[in-house]
């Protein structure tokens, strides 16, 4: 399946310019990350991909939620097709541009930052650095994760979460903290007061992440 995105091009591309992959959360569309193009650095490219399945209000959705209940939070099946789609779509997008030097991230929120763990975990080879936004490492498709110290040790986290986040638990973020530790992931884990959502302070760490 091709996914729908929106890209911002730098004026020079080289076979080692950096690409940062934006996965946005649940009922919101490819605009909403793409907004944080404005303070990124210039020399990259930036892609927003949109998610697959339609929801109510013109939004979009990676895989559907049953809000209900915690057995529900989430569809294995579209998850895994989710995550196929978009492991596709990076795939293609790279090999477009000749990217065969590049350093490539991920950024995240929410719906999208689980995705963006299994992706990381799964294919750490692929990737660099990693920004999960009020989001958690989900187990039900997390099962077959390398847990090779040497392949992961590339592998740089930003995790964020909003301390009155009605959405997520915090209790649920904070996993991440857990299951990267023991996967000794380099990782820095921050919490906000804030809501399910990202503020002026966990924003200006999220861009000081990905200018290092």
């Amino acid at each position: 399946m091709n996914l729908d995105y929106l890209v911002r091009e730098p004026e020079n591309i080289t076979p080692n310019t950096p690409i940062l992959f934006m996965l946005h959360g649940y009922g919101s569309n490819e605009q909403d990350l793409f907004s944080f193009r404005e303070t990124l650095p210039n020399d990259w490219l930036i892609v927003s991909f949109r998610a697959p399945r339609s929801t109510q209000f013109e939004g979009y959705s990676w895989y559907d939620i049953d809000f209900n209940t915690p057995e529900g939070f989430i569809d294995v099946p579209q998850a895994k097709e989710a995550l196929n789609s978009v492991l596709e779509s990076i795939l293609k997008i790279i090999n477009h541009y000749g990217l065969t030097d590049s350093k490539v991230h991920l950024c995240g929120f929410s719906q999208g930052g689980v995705l963006c763990y299994a992706l990381a975990l799964k294919y750490p080879e692929l990737f660099n650095n990693i920004a999960c936004l009020s989001s958690y490492p989900e187990d039900k498709i997390l099962d077959d994760i390398v847990k090779d110290k040497k392949k992961l040790e590339r592998l740089r986290f930003f995790v964020s979460h909003g301390t009155d986040d009605a959405v997520i638990p915090l209790d649920w973020g904070r996993k991440a903290a857990d299951l990267l530790y023991d996967l000794n992931c380099y990782f820095t884990f921050r919490e906000y007061m804030s809501g399910h959502g990202v503020n002026q302070k966990n924003y200006m760490d999220l861009m000081d992440f990905f200018s290092k």
